[in-house]
């Protein structure tokens, strides 16, 4: 058995831990050790599916020491006009160059790839068996209390008659390589971001938008792209985006009339005009994607699935048949679990969680920073509240009061304010310090901002207790 000292013991090298032991780094000269099941750093990337690509902006992804991806404007495509999107095997290599080109030369980090973690300061690896003992001389570091879940690693809930075609989206692309007829019927199970991604693969890789149903238990509010840009020349569409919001949350008689409003103002997107979306899960998404989906005219809103086999599908309300040679594609897996918020800060254990939605790197990046400089547990969590993520829209509410609580005692706080704004993970920060008092305009829009913040907090708590 052997036996390894360390100052903090990771578990998680993801997103979420990779951002914190790179700040961590940073601000101490701790000793880190990293543990975690795959075998490369980088998490749920490494069982994503190949044509997967983050949401927003490389800028405001990954750890705050080393920029993700060059920095460009798309030209072409549907990102187009809008800061990069970097692809799943770009974070993937990224992280593997963070692991050996900073991490493991600092002399700081130890690394364990395939391992899993038994608790009580244990691992055993995955490969040969040996269990490895660690002697923790300040706090273990849970980076997975999320539970990140990907379709190609959860077992869907559903069943599936023996011959019925289901895959994972990873199994789109290796299609070529099948020995059996062409699918009549593209079926795509889920309703969320992995979902809509199938469909515009699908789409722009030659299917017929006929030849597509889409299963769609719930329809969600989505973010517009258009308002998570970084930089001035995006400056009406993000920092008015935000005013957007302030003036929504206070003013909206409850919701519905929030996204009504944001819904107006460009902020959120809903791919089919008609329906009531119920769900909220800061996906986001251009206009173009949401364009492209529209063409989608089989959408099936019966619940969800229950179970499949060669003649369709049965769903929590009935059965919907399926002619022809069907391929199921399932979308079902739950990204990011919605689990109780706890103290971050806990004595010897801190649970990694988001302080700022819709930002994970950042969130965690920025708890590294306050563990780091701050003494106590009670400090420690007033400046890093977790926020409540939210499931259905009326949850959205807390969300935002929990962001704007945290924003507030960041700002109010000399170390803090000056690490957020000099951050390469927060983006917007240095966007609205470079607004000189001159500019009219921007400084109307900051004005609109301000004075709908202090409006939107007082009405918050109404639109939290009709949730």
């Amino acid at each position: 058995m052997a036996k390894i000292e360390t100052d903090y013991l990771i578990i998680g090298s993801g997103a979420v831990g990779m951002a914190f032991a790179d700040t961590l780094l940073e601000e101490t000269d701790a000793h880190i050790t990293i543990i975690d099941r795959h075998g490369k750093p980088g998490g749920h990337w490494n069982d994503a599916y190949s044509f997967v690509a983050l949401h927003q902006p490389s800028a405001f992804y990954g750890v705050n020491s080393t920029q993700l991806g060059s920095g460009q404007i798309d030209t072409a495509g549907l990102n187009k006009g809008y800061y990069e999107l970097a692809s799943g095997s770009e974070v993937n290599g990224y992280y593997e160059r963070v692991m050996h080109q900073r991490f493991l030369p600092s002399g700081r980090v130890s690394y364990f790839p395939m391992a899993d973690y038994l608790g009580d300061g244990r691992f055993v690896s995955l490969l040969s068996g040996e269990e490895s003992t660690v002697t923790i001389r300040k706090k273990t570091v849970d980076a997975t209390y999320y539970g990140t879940n990907v379709p190609s690693t959860h077992v869907p809930k559903f069943s599936v008659a023996d011959g019925t075609a289901l895959i994972p989206p990873n199994g789109l692309p290796q299609l070529w390589q099948s020995k059996g007829p062409r699918p009549e019927k593209y079926v795509i199970l889920g309703a969320g971001k992995t979902a809509m991604d199938v469909g515009v693969w699908l789409l722009r890789s030659g299917a017929k938008a006929q030849d597509i149903i889409w299963v769609a238990p719930r329809d969600s509010w989505l973010l517009n792209r258009n308002t998570t840009q970084p930089g001035v020349e995006f400056f009406d569409q993000t920092i008015g985006g935000q005013a957007s919001l302030m003036e929504a949350l206070a003013q909206s008689a409850d919701a519905n009339e929030v996204f009504a409003r944001l819904e107006k103002d460009g902020v959120m997107l809903r791919i089919d005009p008609q329906a009531s979306p119920r769900m909220f899960h800061y996906a986001t998404i251009s206009v173009g994607e949401v364009e492209l989906l529209r063409t989608i005219k089989q959408v099936v809103r019966m619940g969800r699935v229950q179970s499949i086999d060669a003649h369709g599908m049965t769903l929590e309300q009935g059965d919907y048949p399926v002619a022809g040679n069907a391929i199921y594609i399932d979308c079902t897996a739950t990204a990011v679990e919605r689990r109780p918020v706890v103290p971050q800060f806990q004595g010897e254990l801190i649970t990694l969680q988001m302080i700022r939605v819709p930002q994970p790197a950042f969130s965690a990046a920025l708890t590294a920073f306050i563990e780091a400089n701050f003494d106590d547990d009670d400090t420690k969590n007033a400046l890093g509240r977790p926020v409540p993520l939210p499931d259905d829209i009326k949850q959205y509410p807390a969300a935002n009061l929990t962001n704007m609580m945290n924003q507030m005692a960041w700002m109010q706080n000399d170390k803090v304010r000056h690490w957020v704004n000099a951050s390469r993970l927060d983006g917007f920060g240095k966007t609205i310090a470079g607004i000189g008092p001159d500019d009219a305009d921007k400084m109307a829009t900051l004005n609109r901002f301000r004075a709908n913040a202090m409006a939107a907090a007082g009405n918050i708590p109404k639109l939290m207790a009709l949730a």
